[in-house]
């Protein structure tokens, strides 16, 4: 009989195939012909760090059944973080480097450095929030997450060294293709392994019924906690990435408008379904793209995608109100593989013999 590899070392050769793909993609997409390819690998980097940030609070909504309205805020603590130190401390190291190979790899060393402090910071933000008020549940819960989202934005507003009202600008370019999708594919496969580990347990625990969990011994708030520090530390890794792919920030940014988005990709998807959350996110990041076109044949030049975009959601809540995947991920829908049904036959022995083994202990 066969042994099968560690889960360790499948799962680093996994990523090692994973990483040479990437790679080849990162490359192969810059020498694409095609007129309008910066356009669409920004499309493609945008969709990526959605993918990440649906997932992520996916962990929060999906698989803990916590109502959070507040990831706009722990994506901006993890952008705004991140583009100080590469401002103000990492690029000036940089600039006095020579320029080659040494250079190169220090600049993606202070990225992954920056891009993991801002992820820090966010999940210290999200321990700070979920621990006074993660007793709350539902609506109360979202007005809570909401308004930190708010109190986040208000205090960048008045934060003079990283740019206040007017932006954070001049933010170094570092992050691209490659680091997007290589945290979205770690993302998912976490969120995965989350799911499949006694923490993860946990979580679906508390969503389906708090009561029963906590007669259960189950420590609620704590598990809550936890679902929250680990989904905004993925959405302040994400906001750090989109800092350094955008090259500049603005409070604007992350208003509440863009925690609905991101609700709307994870409420499309399914709640509780990874795959749902990354289908979702890539349709909601290519639909509005879509829809450009649709411009052009209105009267006046409006622009009709947002209307399009809400009556589109409205129909699929109505019809399908668990979303496309509902809980179950994109390969249980595939065809199962049947057994092979034996064609030899059986010795079922005849027909006095059965009814000797079916009869009933003598009546005495």
């Amino acid at each position: 009989m066969k042994k099968s590899l560690p889960w360790w070392l499948r799962d680093l050769l996994l990523l090692s195939g994973f990483v040479a793909v990437l790679i080849g993609l990162s490359y192969g997409l810059e020498a694409i012909p095609i007129s309008g390819i910066a356009y669409y690998n920004r499309i493609l980097v945008i969709m990526g760090i959605n993918i990440t940030l649906a997932v992520s609070l996916n962990i929060i909504n999906g698989h803990a059944g916590q109502f959070s309205l507040g990831h706009a805020g722990f994506m901006a603590v993890g952008a705004y973080f991140s583009a100080y130190l590469t401002y103000y401390h990492f690029a000036p190291r940089l600039d006095k480097m020579p320029a080659g190979t040494e250079q190169y790899v220090m600049q993606n060393v202070y990225l992954v450095i920056a891009v993991l402090a801002g992820g820090l910071l966010a999940a210290l933000a999200g321990y700070l929030v979920g621990l006074p008020s993660l007793r709350l549940r539902g609506d109360y819960l979202a007005i809570v997450t909401l308004g930190f989202g708010e109190i986040i934005r208000v205090l960048i507003l008045n934060i003079d060294k990283i740019g206040a009202a007017r932006g954070f600008s001049g933010i170094p370019h570092w992050s691209n293709f490659f680091w997007v999708f290589l945290v979205a594919g770690l993302t998912i496969v976490i969120s995965w392994r989350l799911v499949q580990s006694s923490v993860g347990r946990a979580f679906l625990a508390v969503r389906e019924d708090q009561i029963a969990a906590e007669a259960m011994g189950v420590d609620t708030t704590k598990y809550k906690v936890k679902a929250f520090v680990i989904g905004s530390f993925m959405a302040g890794v994400a906001g750090g990435l989109y800092a350094h792919y955008m090259m500049y920030l603005n409070p604007q940014m992350f208003m509440f408008v863009k925690s609905f988005e991101v609700v709307a990709m994870v409420v499309l998807g399914g709640l509780g379904s990874i795959s749902g959350s990354v289908v979702a996110a890539v349709i909601l990041t290519f639909l509005p793209e879509g829809l450009r076109s649709v411009k052009d044949y209105m009267p006046g030049g409006r622009d009709p995608r947002m209307v399009i975009y809400s009556i589109m959601l409205i129909v699929l809540m109505l019809t399908r109100p668990q979303g496309l995947f509902g809980r179950r991920e994109l390969w249980d829908f595939l065809p199962k593989r049947k057994d092979r049904i034996p064609t030899e036959g059986r010795d079922e022995g005849d027909a006095d013999s059965k009814l000797d083994r079916n009869a009933g202990p003598p009546v005495t």
